[in-house]
């Protein structure tokens, strides 16, 4: 079934953008946006897709090798693959802000804007070239897209591949989604029979305004570096537990609680880690994952060992609903 909707996802792209059709494909590294540029790999002449990759500062540790090295792999030739670093850009922007959804708001319009830009390098005309993005049916739901029948009440949070400037560019036809139906089961089911690397296929799901939204309250460049390494720590243990027992989908966030604490001895007053794994099938539910005990305690162990400025790590056990699956 999944293979016949691979032929539409194709054919539709073609008859989109036209033999002759531009397309820039936004990739974040995601499975998500790497299955959709494969599609057009697919679709249309290699010379006629650009690829965009946006490093806005608040990626995870060692984030931007891995996505670039497998953009190649694709089969992106440098002169049509771009790789943008705007974290001072977006750091800044964020700065001071505390809502949730201001973050994203503003991060994902401003990636918009940095995509712009960009454009320009390659001599296209944003404004009248096609926008390809990873945009996942979930995706659509939680940000109550008019498309689907939803209204602002039944908004969940905002995400960054349907803010305003995306919704108008989609109204003008110049959005192509190709993943637009599918659910996160159904993208890696496609990434493999595309033949995609399984690094990228099973890859962890990652919101599009990155740690910023793992960052409860203000973002700043010594709290990046805390969750980065600390969401480090967490993959790494979880990805070594084997296929049956692992969750699917795991990270760590920093609270915006303090802590009394111990470090060699001297009391210390810090952040609090919150540490969040999930099994789920569609990503809409999910129940919290029941991790063993030993497992925990090696995460917080090494976080609190590892992690300057960290001597509390918490588990996150709730159910999606009442909660969602991030914090923010």
């Amino acid at each position: 079934m999944l293979e016949n909707t691979i032929k539409e996802s194709v054919g539709m792209i073609r008859e989109k953008a036209g033999e002759n059709g531009k397309v820039i494909v936004l990739v974040s590294g995601g499975v998500d946006s790497m299955v959709t540029a494969a599609l057009l790999l697919k679709a249309l002449p290699a010379d006629n897709i650009y690829a965009i990759y946006v490093d806005h500062g608040f990626m995870r540790k060692n984030e931007s090798d891995f996505v670039y090295s497998h953009l190649k792999k694709l089969g992106f030739k440098n002169e049509n693959l771009l790789k943008i670093d705007a974290g001072d850009k977006f750091i800044e922007a964020v700065a001071g802000i505390i809502d949730p959804e201001e973050k994203r708001r503003i991060i994902g319009g401003l990636f918009i804007e940095v995509v712009r830009e960009a454009a320009d390098g390659f001599n296209l005309d944003y404004d009248g070239t096609f926008i390809a993005q990873g945009t996942l049916k979930p995706d659509l739901l939680e940000s109550a897209n008019p498309d689907l029948g939803k209204d602002e009440s039944e908004r969940i949070k905002t995400h960054h591949n349907d803010v305003d400037i995306v919704r108008k560019a989609r109204a003008k036809g110049l959005i192509i989604e190709t993943n637009y139906n599918w659910y996160k089961d159904d993208v890696r089911k496609v990434a493999r029979i595309l033949g995609i690397d399984e690094a990228v296929a099973s890859r962890q799901p990652f919101p599009g305004p990155g740690l910023a939204v793992r960052i409860m309250g203000e973002v700043t460049r010594e709290k990046l570096a805390l969750i980065r390494e600390a969401d480090a720590i967490v993959r790494e243990e979880l990805d070594a537990l084997e296929k049956e027992n692992k969750p699917d989908q795991y990270f760590a966030v920093l609270t915006d609680s303090l802590s009394v604490g111990i470090n060699n001895g001297i009391r210390k007053y810090s952040p609090v880690i919150a540490v969040r794994a999930v099994a789920t099938d569609d990503y809409m539910t999910c129940g919290y994952a029941m991790l063993p005990h030993e497992v925990l305690n090696r995460i917080s162990s090494r976080i609190t060992s590892e992690v300057e400025g960290v001597s509390r790590v918490v588990y996150d056990i709730t159910n999606k609903p009442p909660a969602t699956i991030e914090w923010e």
